[in-house]
């Protein structure tokens, strides 16, 4: 029997301690369909992760009582998979990529866009909360399109059963659009080890472009992966596991 009860509303932690900007946040995110919680503490902040099932933590750098990175190291040496954007007036290059190495899923700096917010909130979501059993444990290719990509052994199958060998790079960006097909996917979502400056790195343009020629070497390759101007890269297929 199929379970036709609605998805749980994803749940969502605003944290900072400036009730303006977190009154702000919350306002924003309200025209959404998620539960929203807020503390202005790290203290509030684990006392709800102790309590509450929460999907994405929005947090503030600055806190009274701790560093929110020392807080988002912490959750990951913990194992814990909540999504985080961090929001923070820090806006060097430096404090990015220590932020993103340290486990956050993205970095904003402020004053921000609220809007901007709200559509990393949305991509976020949506990748973390993807159906796990999309894809078997057990498959062995993935078909999308004219083309099987070899899960195993990393190459490509044509229909005729010849093989396109692909470089570790092209392997890894196909891998993500299989995994999100017919989502347009921003550079810093394809490249996410580079996410801090995916906006400006034209060498992602360029291995995208090199794994196009490769698909485009047989009929009903050569529009698998298009552009969508100003936001990023969508497969525009539909993908099987086999």
């Amino acid at each position: 029997m199929l379970d036709s009860s609605p998805a749980r509303p994803a749940t969502v932690l605003v944290v900072d301690d400036d009730a303006d900007i977190r009154d702000l946040i919350i306002g924003q995110l309200h025209q959404e369909n998620y539960r929203l919680l807020a503390a202005s503490s790290l203290a509030e902040l684990r006392r709800t992760l102790r309590e509450e099932a929460v999907d994405l933590i929005v947090l503030d750098l600055n806190l009274p009582d701790g560093d929110g990175l020392m807080l988002c190291r912490e959750l990951r040496a913990d194992g814990a998979e909540v999504q985080i954007i961090m929001v923070t007036a820090r806006g060097s290059a430096i404090d990015r990529v220590l932020g993103l190495e340290l486990g956050a899923d993205d970095y904003l700096t402020k004053p921000f866009e609220p809007r901007e917010l709200l559509v990393r909130i949305r991509n976020l979501l949506r990748r973390g909360r993807s159906d796990p059993a999309a894809r078997p444990a057990a498959a062995r290719f993935a078909r999308f399109g004219p083309w099987r990509l070899d899960l195993q052994q990393r190459r490509l199958v044509a229909p005729d059963d010849s093989l396109v060998m692909l470089s570790s790079a092209e392997f890894r960006l196909l891998s993500r659009f299989i995994e999100e097909p017919n989502v347009v996917l921003s550079r810093e979502t394809l490249v996410p080890e580079r996410r801090a400056t995916a906006a400006f790195d034209r060498s992602i343009d360029l291995q995208v472009s090199r794994l196009r020629q490769k698909l485009a070497t047989i009929d009903g390759g050569d529009e698998l992966i298009l552009t969508v101007r100003g936001e990023g890269y969508v497969l525009a297929s539909g993908v099987e596991h086999l």
